[in-house]
């Protein structure tokens, strides 16, 4: 996704320790810790062009940020491409394109010809292997590593596995497979918080809590430690007995309350596990890898660390739900010959549940010129306006076809009346309309208003028609828990329900509906024109005249 409005300037240039080619590479590598950490932290002209880049071209912006010192401190200790390094998800992996010669094309990235947005292996031979979407390095990684010690070879892999990627099946087996070979893999587990550890969920996050943390890491990486542990085991298990199972039982607790949350599990699976480490600090992150690489014969190691999604772009730091992302929602309700695949049915309940979101709905196709402007002119939240499938209905548009920014949180009353209110929300506002038309046939006075948004509600509108109307009916083409259900909530919290207020709401039933012309959808739905009469009809009382319709 793109961030707009991102000044940052693409000339900053990178250090000469850290120039993006295979010779500075070599250079970084023989400098010292302090020299590539003060050259290559969060806020470096690595995460300048990230921001540069992706503010011009779109793309994964939070990932890559998070884990700029990760890439650095990776590649100061390993010799890629000679040892592989696996990015999962890959589009954790802009820090390590620009690192590793590609900085001069990051313009061209996502488009035609130009960079890929996930590692491509015939695009550098740095990328070890072509991950997207997600959860495939260690599966990959291990066999990697199997295929190395048939041939072999000493080069080390490497799996950076996060943002997401270890909530899927696949990356547990894997684990599993490489505790069961013992072969030397080395997992790096980056826990932005983005589901990345279940384990963590226990105690709270497994968040690294300064010098004690790092220095624990440390120890637990260091190759005196590790003969040690491994002799103990080799003599509880010579005793045998009672003695080998309390000792395993100690040590087990012992890792424990060394690792914190997540040890326990990984060292079940097979794997010697080694965190919560910080992954902004880079001379913990080189010391790390530095012991794990120079230890022999280890197995598998999993390396914990915890970074931050976003680090170095103050916005994304400090505030993800106040990103001005904005979301186009096409084929908002029933799609007609689409069919049910196609169905946006579910989309204003998932999106007005966000914190902070603004999400609106278009009446016609004026007012969804209108909805773009807003979205456009809306620089300190996300946004989002869904729009039908299908023609307009052939209202004026704008002047000069250039829609103005709307009032956030502000609907409109298109017919007044004092009896009944229908508040319509999006393209429903059209099927209220006409169900005015057919009531004021039978002398019942209607009030139409456009809602506009969902989130913030309109709740002076709100108020006004639940003050003015004996009835208040809300319509729209989304399923339950949407406009509905906000509006509903808000009426009882505010006590406006425990008068004499009738009040329904008209939602898309709790089903799917077949392919169809759009207007039969909406027969089958409960939600045109007549149904909506019908509905006022029955409210107050004239059943007999309902079933007319």
């Amino acid at each position: 996704m793109a961030i707009q409005g991102a000044v940052m300037s693409p000339t900053n240039p990178l250090k000469s320790c850290l120039l993006p080619s295979s010779k500075n590479l070599n250079h970084t590598r023989q400098i010292s810790v302090r020299a590539v950490a003060a050259a290559g932290g969060g806020s470096s002209s690595y995460s300048s062009k990230i921001v540069y880049t992706v503010a011009k071209t779109g793309g994964h912006l939070s990932a890559s940020l998070g884990v700029v010192d990760l890439t650095v401190a990776l590649h100061h200790v390993f010799d890629t491409p000679h040892d592989r390094i696996l990015w999962d998800v890959g589009h954790q992996a802009y820090a390590h394109k620009i690192l590793t010669g590609r900085r001069s094309k990051m313009h061209t990235i996502r488009k035609t010809s130009g960079l890929a947005g996930f590692p491509k292996r015939d695009e550098s031979a740095y990328d070890a292997f072509g991950t997207g979407h997600s959860s495939t390095s260690i599966s990959a990684g291990l066999g990697m590593a199997v295929a190395r010690d048939l041939l072999g070879k000493k080069n080390n892999v490497v799996s950076v596995i996060g943002d997401g990627a270890m909530t899927a099946g696949q990356a547990y087996e894997a684990l599993n497979n490489a505790g069961y070979l013992d072969t030397n893999l080395i997992v790096v587990l980056n826990d932005n918080k983005q589901v990345s550890l279940p384990t963590a969920t226990l105690d709270g996050p497994a968040t690294p809590v300064g010098a004690l943390s790092g220095a624990l890491a440390k120890l637990q990486a260091s190759p005196r430690f590790r003969k040690l542990r491994e002799a103990a085991k080799s003599i509880t298990k010579q005793i045998g007995g009672r003695t080998h199972e309390v000792a395993a039982k100690v040590d087990e607790y012992a890792r424990g309350m060394i690792g914190g949350a997540g040890s326990t599990l990984f060292e079940e699976l097979g794997l010697y596990y080694i965190g919560p480490v910080n992954g902004h600090n880079i001379e913990d992150l080189v010391t790390v890898f530095k012991q794990v690489k120079e230890i022999p014969a280890q197995g598998p190691v999993l390396i914990h660390i915890v970074t931050e999604k976003g680090k170095g772009y103050p916005p994304a730091e400090a505030a993800p739900d106040k990103m001005h992302v904005r979301f186009a929602m096409d084929r908002a309700g029933l799609v007609g010959a689409d069919g049910p695949t196609h169905c946006g049915a579910f989309d204003i309940t998932y999106m007005a549940c966000l914190p902070n979101m603004v999400v609106m709905a278009p009446s016609d196709e004026a007012e969804l010129m209108h909805m773009v402007a807003t979205a456009a002119a809306i620089d300190d939240r996300p946004s989002c306006f869904r729009y039908p499938r299908g023609n307009g209905i052939g209202v004026p548009l704008p002047l000069g076809n250039k829609g103005t920014p709307l009032e956030v949180g502000k609907g409109r009353i298109l017919i007044e009346g004092c009896r009944v209110a229908l508040l319509g929300y999006g393209s429903m506002v059209q099927q209220c309309l006409g169900a005015a038309t057919l009531l004021q046939a039978r002398d019942i006075s209607v009030t139409v208003a456009d809602a506009r948004f969902c989130k913030p509600l309109d709740r002076n509108l709100i108020k006004q028609l639940a003050k003015e109307h004996e009835i208040l009916i809300t319509v729209e083409e989304g399923s339950i828990g949407g406009f509905a259900s906000h509006v509903a909530q808000f009426l009882c919290l505010n006590g406006i329900l425990d008068g004499s207020l009738k009040f329904r709401p008209m939602v898309l039933p709790d089903r799917h509906i077949d392919h169809g012309a759009h207007q039969d959808q909406l027969e089958e739905a409960g939600l045109s024109s007549r149904h909506i009469a019908a509905t006022v009809l029955s409210m107050l009382g004239m059943r007999k005249d309902a079933l007319t319709f």
